[in-house]
């Protein structure tokens, strides 16, 4: 076990965790910047990857791809590392805010506070779709799932678990027929 990449891992979630707002979304950018073009420790494909089995799974996002990508870096002790440091700072605070600030929500300074942080946090989310999306979006079959996909969750109400499993789906039938295309040109 590496000390000096569990100290890494530590502080690069922590530092995630403490400077990120707007939730796990939001967070996301952040850590792909961080384990994919600072430390190199994933690739796109891998940080894509990542998200599709974080976001498969019960639990927030941002705390399930800290446990995976320190699991990957320096196994158990870096899945408990990451996700120390990614949910420490959101602890403190929250534990903050419930002792102190939770009886200060009826003041229209603070409603008033609220209201302006809420369309903040919706653009926060909407950038972090766009930052992690870029990647997938490069070949246009995968543009029209996106949008297919999109339509299914957001007009139709379909279920984020059928979303997902309707992706594997898609992706398990993608690479059938490649395999197959791939067998008929080696038997010409």
């Amino acid at each position: 076990m590496k000390n000096n990449s569990l100290l890494q891992l530590f502080f690069t979630f922590l530092k995630i965790g403490a400077t990120t707002f707007g939730g796990g979304y939001a967070m996301l950018p952040i850590i792909k910047r961080e384990v994919v073009e600072k430390f190199s420790w994933l690739s796109d494909e891998e940080f894509v990857d990542v998200l599709a089995v974080t976001q498969s799974i019960p639990g927030a996002v941002a705390v399930n791809s800290a446990i995976f990508i320190g699991y990957k870096i320096c196994g158990l002790a870096g899945a408990i590392i990451s996700m120390l440091g990614a949910v420490l700072p959101s602890f403190i605070v929250i534990l903050i805010i419930a002792i102190f600030l939770a009886r200060f929500t009826e003041y229209k300074l603070v409603q008033a506070a609220f209201s302006g942080i809420r369309p903040a946090i919706a653009a926060l989310i909407a950038a972090a779709v766009l930052k992690v999306g870029k990647p997938v979006m490069k070949e246009r079959l995968n543009l029209m799932l996106a949008l297919l996909f999109l339509v299914l969750s957001a007009v139709l109400n379909m279920h984020a678990i059928l979303v997902i499993l309707s992706g594997g789906l898609v992706g398990l039938i993608r690479h059938y027929r490649q395999t197959k295309k791939e067998c008929e040109a080696d038997t010409e």
